[in-house]
């Protein structure tokens, strides 16, 4: 691949994880939760190319030694990591009702959507995004109608 093609791969990957986490912080935005569009698209672009330096950004050390090993896994558990901070951050104790777990959970999956569209695996990432998006609105409705008014 040359450096211009790898260039223009790169790109898309970051501009299809950009638009996953919108779509996904649009539907949040919608529904007036914590976290909404900016950072949805933030966590999505931050976690692919956090994907993208990890599998590219050190292969300068690589061609110093023909003994050096780079794990490309290591930054991406980190972000999982670093992600779980955020998510803690929207979790609210208020009332004796746990609220936010949804939001966090929500940015933990857009990081994971991130990374994958940092590692260029656009079609588990867009299938990943619309299971999200189905997972939020539906199975929300789902739950309001027939779960919580059961008691």
């Amino acid at each position: 691949m040359t450096d211009m093609n790898l260039t223009l791969d790169l790109l898309l990957r970051l501009l299809v994880a950009a638009l996953l986490g919108s779509l996904i912080g649009l539907e949040r935005a919608y529904r007036a939760k914590e976290a909404g569009l900016r950072t949805h698209f933030l966590v999505a672009l931050g976690s692919a190319l956090f994907m993208i330096v990890s599998q590219y950004g050190f292969e300068g050390v690589l061609s110093m030694s023909e003994n050096a090993r780079l794990d490309v896994s290591r930054i991406a558990a980190q972000v999982v990591s670093g992600i779980g901070f955020i998510g803690a951050g929207t979790i609210i104790f208020q009332k004796h009702a746990v609220r936010g777990l949804t939001t966090a959970a929500g940015l933990w999956v857009t990081a994971a959507i991130g990374l994958a569209c940092g590692g260029g695996l656009y079609l588990i990432s867009t299938v990943c995004t619309l299971l999200v998006l189905f997972g939020l609105g539906a199975l929300g409705t789902i739950q309001r109608k027939f779960i919580e008014h059961e008691e």
